[in-house]
């Protein structure tokens, strides 16, 4: 159906039904995507290039490696996005309620009808600011014990292989080991870093933990002593070694750590963390090892001393040798006695052999005349006639031999006249139910379904007709006693 058509007049239509369109109207309706993508168009042009000063606050990086947060000030806040190219860029990490100078553009999200900043570039709003993260940034490190004493490692004494983390082109590393040949020359490895600049704290902590990571027994030796080491500098220039994932490589390292970054009046939240803090690189060379000329030194005086303690030990020892020697007896007197009873004994041994001699003999003159073969002929007569009177019988043993055969019968009778299928062989037939139960009585087999009838050579299922037919059968009479066949007088053999 076609409705008539109006001319379009704004008064008359207010409380129009249907919206219309007049003739040369220059004010299309537009849909939700094109509003809102001239909009963002407008925002675009209008405000390309945005530097802005605020707290951050909410930030939130994501999986994907994007950055969220938003900007805000005493009265305002502007949501702002990283993108992960630029959030990798980063020369600190952004935390709640730091102040920062966020460089982007403004652009607009259709999904959430609000807009945001696109941020390029974030830095720290000048010195206080950068000074109040690091404060805060202590405060947390310290409040998880990272800095607590009791974590810290002795160094060594005498390292033989010393790695050093620094960049390699520096005045540092010359510094170091120029230092280090001239008090005790050893073993230096260094891993190269950039010590500024961006990427250069994600750089010190990857070498801090591959030199913690190296075995005892590896191609490359493992260092005994690190040093982390830098020139000085402005807070921006050594803000890398303030970076919290290099705090956490320097403490949760295996191998001591000497932090010597800036100078003197430098001060990183390396050096909370490190095993020992050097003033300058140059220190740190000389809290490393000792100097060599001066162990040496000490060592030939401890020689010396040795050498003297010894020499008066061995005067002392003689002093006393000489003075207790002229107090023992001559070696003579002390063997004249135990000579003399040496002699005594060897006499009265002579003697006494001779003696016990004479006494053997008499003894075996006296027992030579007793043995005659006369006597020994008849003791050997009697021991054979004992022998022969205690000789086994045969006719003993056949008797108990039959006596044990016969029980052995009986036992095998009584076996086979208990045997249950003994009877089978001679005509009988053994019922039992298809569960192998023992059918005994008529009211037993009428009460069953089916039966099993084993024979002696094999056996029958049968089914029954019923309890009716089976209980009109007559009873057969019970067997008689048998008489007994045995005769009177005579015992039951079993």
């Amino acid at each position: 159906m076609a409705f008539p058509s109006a001319p379009y007049d704004d008064d008359d239509n207010n409380g129009a039904l249907l919206a219309r369109e007049s003739a040369g109207d220059n004010a299309p309706a537009l849909s939700i995507s094109e509003i809102s993508a001239l909009l963002k168009r407008t925002v675009e042009d209008r405000f390309g290039f945005v530097r802005v000063r605020g707290e951050l606050s909410g930030v939130k990086r994501a999986a994907s490696g994007h950055l969220y947060c938003s900007l805000k000030d005493e009265n305002a806040r502007l949501d702002g996005v990283m993108w992960r190219g630029n959030a990798q860029r980063l020369g600190f990490r952004p935390e709640d309620g730091a102040e920062v100078i966020a460089t982007g553009k403004l652009t607009t999200y259709p999904g959430r009808s609000n807009y945001q900043l696109v941020i390029d570039r974030m830095e720290i709003a000048g010195e206080g600011a950068l000074l109040a993260l690091l404060a805060k940034l202590k405060a947390r490190l310290e409040a998880e014990g990272l800095f607590d004493p009791a974590r810290k490692k002795a160094l060594p004494f005498l390292p033989r292989v010393i790695g050093v983390v620094t960049s390699p082109t520096g005045a540092v590393i010359r510094d170091i080991l120029h230092r280090l040949s001239d008090r005790f020359p050893s073993r230096v490895i260094i891993w190269p870093v950039l010590v500024q600049g961006q990427g250069a704290g994600a750089q010190v902590a990857n070498a801090v933990r591959g030199f913690s990571a190296l075995p005892a027994d590896g191609p490359i030796p493992r260092p005994d002593l690190l040093i982390v080491a830098r020139g000085g500098g402005s807070i921006e220039d050594l803000w890398c070694f303030n970076e919290e994932d290099v705090v956490r490589a320097v403490a949760d390292c295996t191998i001591p750590i000497i932090s010597a970054v800036g100078h003197e009046t430098d001060t990183t939240l390396c050096d909370f963390a490190a095993d020992l803090r050097a003033p300058t690189p140059t220190a740190a060379a000389e809290l490393a090892v000792p100097v060599q000329a001066e162990l040496a030194a000490f060592v030939a005086d401890l020689n010396a001393r040795q050498r003297r303690a010894l020499a008066r030990q061995l005067s002392q020892a003689k002093e006393r040798l000489e003075a207790r020697s002229q107090r023992l007896p001559q070696p003579q007197t002390l063997l004249q006695g135990q000579a003399q009873r040496l002699d005594d004994l060897g006499e009265r041994l002579r003697r006494a052999l001779v003696h016990r001699t004479e006494i053997a003999g008499s003894q075996l003159a006296r027992h030579a005349g007793a043995l005659r073969p006369a006597l020994l002929t008849a003791r050997v007569d009697r021991e054979r006639e004992r022998l022969a009177a205690r000789r086994l019988r045969p006719e003993l043993l056949l008797q108990r031999i039959d006596h044990a055969r016969g029980k052995v019968d009986a036992l095998d009778r009584l076996r086979r006249s208990l045997d249950p299928k003994a009877p089978l062989q001679r005509g009988y037939v053994l019922v039992t139910a298809p569960d192998g139960h023992v059918v005994r009585t008529r009211e037993d087999a009428a009460a069953r379904p089916a039966l099993r009838l084993e024979f002696a050579d094999g056996t029958l299922d049968v089914v029954t007709e019923g309890t009716a037919s089976v209980a009109a059968a007559p009873a057969r009479p019970a067997p008689k006693p048998r008489p007994s066949a045995r005769p009177p007088g005579q015992q039951e053999l079993f």
